[in-house]
C-alpha cells in the first residue's frame, strides 16, 4: 500500500490544489470528447424587446421634441437612414442616434413642426438588432398623435412588378387625401398624407393608424428617397379609383416604368467623325435632323440610330469646322430644339466587323455581321462560305442599313462545321474603309444536346399574344407571337432552367407597352408560369399554362 507523508501543511496545499487542476482537466477532456467542440451555450436568437418610452407610445396631444426608446438589451442601429419610416412624411428627417456604438436606448430628435390633429407613426423596419447576434426587432413601430385620439383605421395591399415576376425591394405605399388642394400633379411636388415600404423583406404593406376620408393611392420605387414621383428615375403603380376609408378591401400595386417625357440632350462630338444626339422618351419616337450649317457637297453624312439606345449619331467625312448648327425636331410632338455643336479633339473611328454569334451557331437565331461605322456596300463575290472546310456552301446575304448589319442566310444542319471567309473589300464603309482578310469558324451541335418544350395556353386566354421563353433573369431567349389559338412550339434549346412570360398585346403592337400615370392607363398583362421549367438534353417537355388572372 501505497502511503503519501508530508512534512509540512505548506506542501499538503500545493498537493490538494495540484490534485485539483489535474480533476479539472480531466473532467474538460471528458466534456470533450463527450460533445466534441466546446461550446458557449446555444445561440441568442432573442430580438431586443422595448421595454419603456418616453413619451409613452400612443400618447395623445403630443408635444415633445425629444423621444426614448428603452430595450431590454444592448442594441445598435443598421441601415436606419433607409429602414427609417416615418408617416405622415417629415420635410426634415428626424435624428436617431446613437448611430454607433451599443446602447440599451435610441433616441429620436424631431427637427420638423408638427401637423396639429395628426397621428404620426415611427417605423423602424429592421434597423434596431441586437449588438451580439445581430436579431432584428422587426417593424418596431413608435406612434403619437398631436390631437386628442389617435387614428385607427387600417389599409392592406400588396405590390407586384407589370414586367417582371419579381417585385423590386423598397416600394413605398402611399395615401393622398383628396382635398381641395389635390390634383393629378400633386405626387409630382408634395409628399402623401400618409406612407409606408415593404423594405427588403416582403410583398405585403399594412397602411396603419389611418384617419376616415377619400385618398388616392400610389406605389413607388423611391429612387430619390424624397417622397415625391420622378419619372425620370422612379418606377409607379396607381389605384385609378378613389379609395374611402374604413374599407375591408385588399389593394394591388402594379409597378412600371414609364417612358419619360420627350426632351432631346445637347449633342456632341464623340469622334471626329461622328456627333451623338440623345434623348429622352420613347425608342421609337420619329426624329428628324437637319444641319443648318451648309455642309460641302464634296462631304460624305449618313444619320443612324443606336442599337437598343435613345440617341442617334451623326456620321460625316471630317472636315476642318469649328462649329455646326442643328434643328432636332420630334414630328409626333412637334417639338423642335436648336442646338450649336463645337468641334474638339478627339480620335476617328476605324471600322471594325463583330459577328452576333461566335462558335457554335445557335438555331433559333439568325447569322449576322454588325459594324460600328455606317456600312453602305457589300460585295457578295468576295464572300465565301464552305462546309466540312473546303466544300462550297450557298447562302444569301444582305446589306440592312437601318440596322448596320450584314445578315447571312443558310441552311443550319446538326453536327456540321462551316468557314465564312470575307475576302478584302468585302464590306466598305461610308469612309471608304474595308474589311481585312477575315474567317470566322462556325459550327453546329447535334439536336440530341437539346430539348424541345410546347407550351400550351389554357383559361383566361385574349389574343393576340406574345409568349417569351426567357432566362432565370427574366432576359428573353425566344418569343412567338399569335392571334389565335396554337400551340408554342420553342424547339433546340440548350439545357437549363427557363421561365415562360405571356403579354398580352391589348393595342396588337407586337411588344408590351407601359402604363402612364397621367393618361390613367395600366401596362398591358404579365402572366408567367408559375415554376421554373428545367430543359434538359435530349428532353421533350409539354407544358399546359392555365391563365387564371
Amino acid at each position: 500500500m501505497l502511503r503519501i507523508v508530508f512534512k509540512s501543511p505548506y506542501m499538503l496545499r500545493r498537493f490538494l490544489a495540484y490534485l485539483f487542476f489535474v480533476l479539472m482537466v480531466a473532467s474538460l477532456l471528458q466534456c470533450g470528447r463527450r460533445g466534441g467542440t466546446l461550446s458557449g451555450g446555444p445561440k441568442d436568437e432573442t430580438p431586443p424587446v422595448l421595454i419603456k418610452t418616453v413619451p409613452e407610445n400612443m400618447s395623445t396631444n403630443f408635444t415633445a421634441k425629444k423621444i426614448r426608446l428603452y430595450f431590454d438589451e444592448y442594441i445598435k442601429l443598421k441601415d436606419v437612414q433607409d429602414q427609417l419610416i416615418v408617416s405622415p412624411p417629415l420635410k426634415y428627417q428626424p435624428e436617431i442616434s446613437p448611430q454607433s456604438g451599443a446602447q440599451k436606448y435610441i433616441e429620436i430628435k424631431i427637427k420638423d413642426t408638427l401637423a396639429p390633429n395628426t397621428t404620426y407613426t415611427i417605423n423602424f423596419g429592421q434597423s434596431i438588432q441586437d449588438n451580439n447576434e445581430g436579431n432584428p426587432s422587426s417593424f418596431l413601430t413608435y406612434v403619437f398623435s398631436t390631437g386628442s385620439y389617435i387614428d385607427s383605421l387600417e389599409v392592406l395591399g400588396v405590390v407586384k412588378d407589370a414586367f417582371n415576376q419579381k417585385a423590386d425591394p423598397f416600394i413605398s405605399a402611399m395615401l393622398y387625401e383628396i382635398d381641395s388642394t389635390y390634383t393629378d400633379s400633386t405626387i409630382y411636388k408634395k409628399p402623401p398624407n400618409y406612407i409606408t415600404n415593404t423594405l427588403d423583406s416582403t410583398v405585403l404593406f399594412s397602411l396603419k393608424n389611418l384617419k376616415e376620408g377619400k385618398y388616392m393611392m400610389f406605389g413607388l420605387k423611391d429612387e430619390g428617397k424624397n417622397n415625391i414621383f420622378d419619372q425620370n428615375a422612379d418606377k409607379i403603380a396607381f389605384i385609378k379609383d378613389t379609395i374611402t376609408l374604413p374599407t375591408d378591401s385588399t389593394y394591388v400595386l402594379t409597378l412600371f416604368k414609364e417612358i419619360p417625357n420627350y426632351s432631346a440632350s445637347v449633342p456632341s462630338f464623340a469622334a471626329k467623325n461622328k456627333i451623338i444626339f440623345g434623348y429622352y422618351g420613347d425608342k421609337n419616337e420619329e426624329i428628324e435632323i437637319t444641319p443648318l450649317t451648309v455642309i460641302p457637297d464634296t462631304i460624305k453624312t449618313r444619320f443612324l440610330k443606336e442599337r437598343d439606345k435613345d440617341s442617334i449619331n451623326f456620321w460625316f467625312t471630317p472636315y476642318e469646322v469649328d462649329s455646326l448648327i442643328f434643328t432636332v425636331l420630334n414630328k409626333s410632338k412637334k417639338v423642335i430644339d436648336t442646338f450649336t455643336v463645337k468641334q474638339r479633339k478627339v480620335g476617328i473611328d476605324s471600322l471594325a466587323i463583330t459577328p452576333n454569334q461566335n462558335g457554335s451557331l445557335d438555331f433559333n437565331k439568325p447569322y449576322y455581321l454588325g459594324a460600328n461605322t455606317p456600312l453602305i456596300a457589300i460585295d457578295s463575290a468576295k464572300m465565301q462560305l464552305f462546309v466540312k472546310d473546303s466544300i462550297p456552301f450557298g447562302f444569301k446575304t444582305n446589306l440592312d442599313t437601318i440596322k448596320n448589319t450584314v445578315n447571312f442566310n443558310f441552311p443550319l444542319e446538326p453536327n456540321e462545321n462551316y468557314n465564312l471567309k470575307l475576302l478584302p473589300g468585302a464590306i466598305t464603309d461610308l469612309f471608304g474603309q474595308t474589311n481585312d482578310s477575315t474567317e470566322y469558324r462556325l459550327n453546329t451541335r447535334s439536336f440530341a444536346d437539346y430539348g424541345n418544350l410546347t407550351v400550351n395556353l389554357e383559361g383566361n386566354v385574349t389574343y393576340p399574344v406574345i409568349v417569351q421563353l426567357t432566362n432565370e433573369n427574366s432576359e428573353t431567349q425566344i418569343e412567338i407571337f399569335a392571334t389565335e389559338e396554337q400551340p408554342f412550339e420553342f424547339n433546340h434549346i440548350e439545357p437549363g432552367k427557363y421561365l415562360v412570360r405571356v403579354i398580352f398585346d391589348t393595342n396588337k403592337n407586337g411588344r408590351w407597352d407601359t402604363g402612364s400615370y397621367l393618361k390613367k392607363r395600366q401596362p398591358e398583362k404579365v402572366s408567367y408560369y408559375p415554376s421554373v421549367i428545367e430543359m434538359r438534353a435530349n428532353w421533350e417537355s409539354v407544358e399546359t399554362f392555365v391563365i387564371t388572372n
